[in-house]
C-alpha cells in the first residue's frame, strides 16, 4: 500500500468507524458465537501471496463484528466505561503515525514533555497536591501507565525497594532474604484482584482488612491487623487503598488510613481506577480529601474521561522513590541531557520499556472537551445513575444494594442468590442489554454501571422497563415451580 492508497483507505476507513459509532445501537450489544467461532471462517496459515485491501475489510463484517462485544453500545451496563472520543481516536492515529517508542526524553522529546506537562494539567484538574506535580522544579509528577493494575504493581514495587534499603539500614545484619519473608501488603476485602496480583508478582504477602457495612475500611480496621501483625516479627509496608471499588463504588476512609501509614512507615497507594475522573467536578472532590497523605495516586481516563484504552494515569510524591527501585543504565539507552536534571526518562517509571505516545489522545481531549465539557459528561452519567436508582426504588420487589455515589448501582431482587442469578442469566440472554454481577458479603448482586459516551435517559428507561418485564415472566414461573415442590 502507497500513500496515495492510504489516503483513500483511510478516509474509508474513518467512514466505516464513523457508522459504526454513529449506529452502534442498532447492532445486538453482546454477540450469539459460541466459543472457537472464528477459527473455521479463516484460513490455518496466513496468505503466501498479498490479498487486497477490498479482501480484508469485507471480512471485518463478516469475521469481526459477529464476535465483538459492543462496549460503546447505549445498552452496554456491564462492567465500567470504556471512554471513547472521536478526538480521543483521531489523536490515536497521530500516535501511530509517529510511530516513536518513548521510553527516553532522547527517544522522542515531544513524547516525554508533552506527557509530563498534560498530566500536571489533570493533577490540577482534580486538584492534587502540589507535591504529585512535576512543575518546572518538583519532586513529583506524573505518568501514563497501561492500567491501574500496572500503577499498583510500580507502587508497590517502588515501596519494597524503598523498606528493603530502610530496614537494611537500621538492622545490617538482616539479609534482603530475611526482610522479604517478612513483607506485608494490604489492601480491603473490596479491593480489585489486580492488588493481590501486584504482590503474587512482587513476591511479598497480603492480606486483607475488613471493610465495614458500607464496604468500606476504616482506620480501626487497618490498625488492628498492624498491631497483631507487627507483633509476630511482621515488616508492614504498603496499603492501597480503593477509591470506588470494583463491585460497588465505595470509598475507603482516606482521613484515617492515611495519618497510620505515615506513622508507621507504609507506603499508602490509591487506586480510584473508575472513581478519579468524577473527582474534576468539584462536588465530588471531597471523595479524595486524604490524598494528601498518599505516596502514589491513580485513575483511569480510559474510564470515564473520554480517552480511548490505554491510559491510567498515575503520580508519585517523590518520583525518586519510582525510578530508584528500577534504575538500570545501558550504554545504548544514555543521552547526554540525561543528568540535566531536567529531562524524565519515563523508563524508569514503568514495567515495559517501550512506550507510545499516548498523551497526545489525554491533550486532544483535554483541549477540544475543555474542563467543562467534560465535567459535563461525568455529571450526566451520574444523572442518570440516579434515575435508574429512583427506578428500582419504585418497584417494592426490588432492593439497592450499596449507595449510589457515582454511575454505578448494585441492586437485585428481594429473594435468593439462585432468584437473582436466574435473573441476570434472563437478562444476558435476550441480549438487549449487558450487565455483570458481583457478590456484596452473601449476596448476589445485579450492577448497573452507566457506560457509553451517547447512553441517555431513554436508553436507560428502556433497561429498567426490560429488567422489570422479565423479572415478572420469572417471578412467575418461580412461584409455580415452587407451589409445585
Amino acid at each position: 500500500m502507497d500513500a496515495a492508497e492510504f489516503r483513500k483507505r483511510g478516509k474509508e476507513m474513518v467512514d466505516y468507524i464513523a457508522d459504526y459509532l454513529e449506529k452502534i445501537d442498532k447492532r445486538q450489544v453482546f454477540p450469539d458465537v459460541e466459543p472457537g467461532y472464528l477459527r473455521p471462517l479463516i484460513p490455518d496459515c496466513a496468505p503466501q501471496d498479498p490479498e487486497s485491501f477490498e479482501d480484508v475489510f469485507k471480512d471485518i463484517e463478516k469475521i469481526i463484528m459477529p464476535g465483538v462485544t459492543h462496549w460503546h453500545s447505549p445498552y452496554f451496563f456491564a462492567y465500567f466505561p470504556a471512554a471513547s472520543s472521536f478526538p480521543a481516536l483521531l489523536a490515536d492515529m497521530l500516535c501511530g503515525g509517529i510511530g516513536c517508542v518513548g521510553f527516553s526524553w532522547a527517544a522522542s522529546p515531544a513524547c516525554t514533555e508533552l506527557e509530563t506537562v498534560v498530566l500536571d494539567w489533570l493533577g490540577k484538574m482534580i486538584s492534587l497536591p502540589e507535591e504529585f506535580l512535576a512543575g518546572k522544579d518538583g519532586q513529583g509528577g506524573g505518568v501514563i501507565q497501561g492500567s491501574a493494575s500496572e500503577a499498583t504493581l510500580m507502587s508497590l514495587l517502588a515501596a519494597r525497594t524503598k523498606t528493603i534499603r530502610r530496614v537494611q539500614s537500621e538492622k545490617p545484619e538482616l539479609t534482603e532474604a530475611d526482610i522479604m519473608g517478612r513483607l506485608v501488603a494490604y489492601a480491603s476485602d473490596q479491593a480489585h484482584s489486580s492488588v493481590e496480583r501486584a504482590a503474587l508478582i512482587g513476591g511479598v504477602k497480603i492480606k486483607n482488612v475488613s471493610s465495614d457495612d458500607t464496604f468500606r475500611v476504616c482506620g480501626s480496621a487497618l490498625k488492628k491487623v498492624l498491631d497483631e501483625d507487627k507483633a509476630s516479627g511482621l515488616i508492614p509496608f504498603f496499603f492501597c487503598a480503593t477509591l470506588g471499588t470494583t463491585s460497588c463504588c465505595s470509598f475507603d476512609k482516606l482521613l484515617e488510613l492515611g495519618p497510620i501509614c505515615n506513622k508507621e512507615n507504609i507506603w499508602m497507594h490509591i487506586d480510584a481506577a473508575y472513581a478519579g475522573s468524577a473527582f474534576i467536578c468539584p462536588e465530588f472532590r471531597h471523595l479524595l480529601n486524604g490524598v494528601e497523605f498518599a505516596d502514589s495516586f491513580n485513575f483511569n481516563p480510559h474510564k470515564w474521561l473520554l480517552v480511548n484504552f490505554d491510559c491510567s494515569a498515575m503520580w508519585v510524591k517523590k518520583r525518586s522513590d519510582l525510578t530508584g527501585a528500577f534504575k538500570l543504565e545501558p550504554l545504548y539507552l544514555q543521552h547526554h541531557h540525561q543528568e540535566s536534571g531536567l529531562v524524565t526518562d519515563y523508563r524508569h517509571w514503568q514495567i515495559p520499556l517501550g512506550r507510545r505516545f499516548r498523551s497526545l489522545k489525554l491533550w486532544f481531549v483535554l483541549r477540544m472537551y475543555g474542563v467543562m465539557g467534560l465535567q459535563e459528561h461525568i455529571r450526566k452519567h451520574v444523572r442518570l445513575s440516579h434515575q435508574f436508582e429512583h427506578l428500582v426504588l419504585q418497584d417494592e420487589r426490588f432492593e439497592i444494594c450499596a449507595e449510589v455515589v457515582l454511575g454505578l448501582v448494585c441492586f437485585r431482587l428481594k429473594g435468593s442468590n439462585e432468584l437473582n442469578k436466574a435473573l441476570l442469566k434472563s437478562i444476558n440472554e435476550a441480549k438487549k442489554i449487558h450487565l455483570v454481577p458481583c457478590h456484596l458479603r452473601e449476596k448476589f448482586v445485579l450492577r448497573f454501571a452507566i457506560c457509553s459516551r451517547t447512553v441517555e435517559s431513554t436508553h436507560v428507561n428502556f433497561a429498567w422497563q426490560h429488567i422489570s418485564q422479565l423479572a415478572t415472566d420469572l417471578l412467575k414461573t418461580w412461584e409455580q415451580n415452587h407451589h409445585q415442590q
